[in-house]
């Protein structure tokens, strides 16, 4: 698994703006360090992301760290926060969004 990490709203804007011009897809899956459901959705992930989207970059956002961040992704992708939470975002826009135990690998590859 090649986790990349988003530890600022500058590099958030970055990824948005990238996608759109591209016309690209990306992952964020929203973690907190301290859930014991969110270290379960990690580890799911973890076994599962590569098999089905290994195409697709796939970014943390350690929420106890980078609450700013966590927020204005939520704003930005009028999705309400939630922990764990996966978010997929293609041309710009979000296309996806699971939390908690609904984090799939399989439903986001639908959507890729």
């Amino acid at each position: 698994m090649n986790w990349k990490s988003i530890d600022s709203i500058e590099s958030w804007n970055d990824l948005v703006v990238n996608s759109k011009i591209n016309s690209s897809v990306f992952a964020v899956f929203k973690h907190s360090t301290r859930c014991a459901i969110s270290s379960m959705a990690k580890k799911r992930i973890e076994s599962s992301w590569d098999k089905l989207n290994s195409e697709t970059p796939i970014y943390l956002v350690d929420l106890i760290k980078y609450r700013e961040l966590s927020n204005q992704i939520s704003s930005d992708t009028n999705i309400e926060h939630q922990s764990p939470q996966l978010i997929l975002i293609s041309s710009g826009k979000s296309v996806y969004d699971a939390s908690h135990i609904s984090i799939s690998s399989k439903a986001a590859a639908k959507y890729i």
